[in-house]
This record gives C-alpha cells, structure tokens and sequence, in this order.
C-alpha cells in the first residue's frame, strides 16, 4: 500500500466496463490496494471467518454479503477519494459516481465536521425538588465532569474527555392526573464527551451508569435511563458544492434547464414532509452504503439523521439546493457520529481493508467524506428526478440485474439487458421469453453458417 501521503485520482476511466478481476489489477496499479488486498477481495466469503464472526454476534449460522462497489471521482476538500461503497440497491454506486464527476468539473466538495461529541442521558424521576436540583447540578459540574474523566481516563489522555454538563426539567403535559404527571415528570441530565476517532456509543454509555450515582446525590432524585443519544446535534458534518450551470447539460437538457429542476425538487422536499422523506432517503442511500462498509452503526446514523430532520417540529430536508449566480449550490447539514477505532472496525478483516483503500486519517475526516457523498447522492437522485425522470437509468441497471436471474450468461447479459429495456416489461418472466429467443436467434444464426 502506497504511503498515504501519496497522491491517487479517484477518475478511473472506463472502470464499470471492467470485470472484478480487471477492476483489482486497476486498482493495484494505481496504487489503492497491494497484493494481499486484492487476494482478501478475491476471496469473498471467506474474508469474514467463522471464528471471527461468531465472536462478533450471536448465534451465528453463517455469513451474509452484499456487493461491493466503489463511488468514483470524488474530490473533498482538494483531496481525492475513491469511495467503498456496501448496497445491493442497483444505481447507487453508478448515481453518485457521476455526480461526484459534475462536482470534481467545480473544483470538488468542501466539508467541515464538528468534534466527536457523544451525548449521555441521565433520567432522574421522583425528585423532590427540581429548580434547586437544577442550581445543584450547575453548582457541582465540574466535580461532575471530573468524575466523568476518572470513569474515562485514557479519553482525557488522547484529548478527548468530559466536556460539558447540562439538565432540563420535563414537566407533564396540561391535563394529566397527578398519576400520570409522576411518571411523566423527569429531570433529563446530558453529559458531552468528546470521543475522538470513536463513535463513542459504549464510551458515553459507561460514563452515564458510572456518573448515576453522584448525579442522584446531588438531586435527590432516581436514576432510571443512562444510555446515549442518537441524535448528535453536537457533532455535525457540512458539506457544500457550488457548480456553473453549464456542467449540468445532459440527455437533451440544458444546464439551466437542470438547475431549476434540482431546486424546484428542493422546494418540494423544503415543503412537503412526504417529499422530504424521500429526499433523505435519497441522502442517506449513499451514506448508509459508506457506513456499513467501513464498519458504522449505521442504525444509529439513520436515527440521527431523522430525529434532526424533524428537530423543528417538521420533518425537512438534510441537503438543499439554491441558485446563485449562474451557479447551482448545495449545501447538506446533518448529525454524523463515526469512528475509525474500536468496534466492528478491529475486527472486521475487509471492513480493515476498505478503511485503508479509502486512506482517510481520523473520525472527522470520514465525516466529511461521508457528508459529501450523501450530497452527491442527493444531487444524482432530484437532477434525474427534474428532468428525464428517475426511471431511466435505475431501469437499465436493474434490468441486468432481471438478466441475471433469468439466467443469462456473461456472453448473454449485454444484448439481454439491452432487449429488456426497449421491450419495457422487465420481469423475469419476460426476460426468460427474451433470452430463449435471443439464443435460438444464435443457434439459428450458428447453423446457418455451418458449412
């Protein structure tokens, strides 16, 4: 493996046309992957080993795959990176590959990620009295966060650590009986711990059970909740792209004509909840698939995401698109809790492999990749979506997929795919009918030449 300082475009021409085989000898030769990467990648399901996964959940009886692809031509903040991408969703990888092509033309995507701050909840109910346990919480938390480096040590050392405390007090909603308001009446304490090239799930949750007990002397109240939160507000990622409209021309549309379609879908997404839904499902597409490939808890990234989508009282999108002097610009804001250390990440031989071919440094700066390629994706989803409709392209590659099933050979794909498309009807069915014509259109054609 080259040494990371080591510069690599992530513009592989011709790279789709490739088999496996071809891809990983390109990749070797430009530097991405060394011998004995390439072997593990070869060697798909047996990467994961047995010992190893039975180690990582529970009652393990064997292990699942999904496709590997890479998202090209990715430029964030001057760099390039060639993104691994785990979907089984056929037109992602393809998607963002060519928007991120359009974005490289501009000069690339330019992010910014917050530090690793986990957020720790403490519920405290029955306490005796709230405005004095709040004043007592304020009064104690340096003493408190102190306690939460002593539970933490090694997180201070790396320069991390206990950062900030704060509490609310969640009264009952108007109307409920003095039953209801018992259980419905909590003090809620958040405790902010930097977590730094973590995620910082099991490092925030330590904290919260070890702090419970200092946290109920100081407010008379009971502990019940210590756990994280998912949605972390402090730690945001923001990724931004501005793009001439003259690059967005294509498949007949002008590139002003684009534009105001990406922002029209933007105004829909900014709009209507239902329309946002699907926005971010679009955001999320190519996050998730860089997630699960790098080893995230990419559960725990979705929750966030939304929770902050609706953080107003109204679901919204987490990426929108303005135009600005002749240029079309996107900007995305989202909560982005990542690591590069510790869990699935130490474990996972390919999940290894796939952080080094990325080459990314720390947290943050997968944060940022990350932020790019959902805007990416966002930007490949309402271009298609504002003009030539989302069908197009999503059809042809599902079709090869439909080929597949069918039963079509390497030789036979191609011109099946092909007749799939212009027949319209792309369903296994029809694609069986298709392929025993196309081969006894060769038989035919075969015979025919026989001498």
């Amino acid at each position: 493996m080259p040494d990371s300082k080591h510069r690599r475009a992530s513009r592989l021409s011709g790279f789709y046309k490739l088999v496996q085989d071809q891809r990983l000898e390109t990749l070797i030769a430009k530097g991405f992957l060394d011998l004995e990467g390439a072997t593990l990648l070869r060697r798909t399901g047996v990467a994961l080993k047995k010992e190893t996964a039975e180690n990582m959940i529970e009652n393990v009886v064997g292990v699942f795959e999904l496709p590997i692809g890479l998202g090209l031509n990715f430029v964030v903040n001057g760099r390039d990176y060639v993104v691994p991408m785990v979907v089984e969703e056929p037109s992602i990888v393809a998607a963002v590959s060519h928007a991120a092509a359009i974005v490289r033309e501009a000069g690339g995507f330019f992010c910014e990620a917050d530090r690793s701050i986990v957020t720790g909840q403490i519920q405290l109910v029955d306490v005796p009295d709230p405005q004095a346990a709040l004043a007592a919480l304020e009064a104690a938390k340096d003493e408190l966060l102190a306690a939460a480096d002593a539970i933490e040590p090694n997180m201070k050392a790396r320069g991390g650590g206990a950062l900030d405390l704060d509490a609310r007090w969640l009264a009952a909603p108007a109307g409920a009986t003095p039953e209801q308001a018992r259980r419905l009446e909590m003090l809620v304490v958040h405790v902010y711990v930097d977590a730094c090239d973590a995620m910082g799930a099991n490092l925030i949750n330590t904290i919260a059970e070890g702090l419970a007990p200092e946290v109920e002397r100081v407010t008379g109240g009971r502990v019940f909740l210590r756990i994280l939160s998912n949605l972390s507000d402090r730690r945001r990622v923001k990724a931004r792209c501005a793009i001439p409209t003259h690059l967005l021309e294509w498949q007949g549309f002008s590139g002003d004509a684009v534009a105001e379609g990406v922002v029209r879908a933007s105004g829909f997404a900014e709009a209507d909840p239902y329309r946002a839904a699907t926005h971010n499902k679009g955001i999320m597409n190519g996050i998730d698939a860089l997630a699960i490939a790098t080893g995230q808890d990419w559960r725990a990234i979705e929750a966030g995401a939304h929770a902050f989508a609706a953080r107003n009282g109204r679901y919204g999108p987490l990426a929108k698109w303005r135009l600005r002097e002749s240029h079309l610009v996107g900007e995305l804001d989202m909560p982005l809790a990542v690591g590069t250390v510790g869990g699935t990440i130490s474990v996972h031989p390919t999940v290894k492999l796939l952080l080094k071919l990325l080459d990314i440094h720390n947290a943050a700066e997968l944060a940022c990749v990350m932020g790019a390629v959902g805007l990416a994706q966002n930007l490949a989803a309402i271009k298609a979506l504002g003009s030539v409709g989302i069908q197009k392209g999503h059809m042809a590659l599902h079709a090869r997929s439909v080929a597949v099933v069918a039963g079509a050979a390497p030789d036979e794909l191609d011109e099946l795919t092909r007749r799939l498309v212009e027949d319209g009807d792309i369903k296994v069915h029809r694609a069986k009918v298709l392929l025993q014509a196309l081969r006894d259109q060769r038989n035919a054609t075969k015979e025919g030449a026989t001498p």
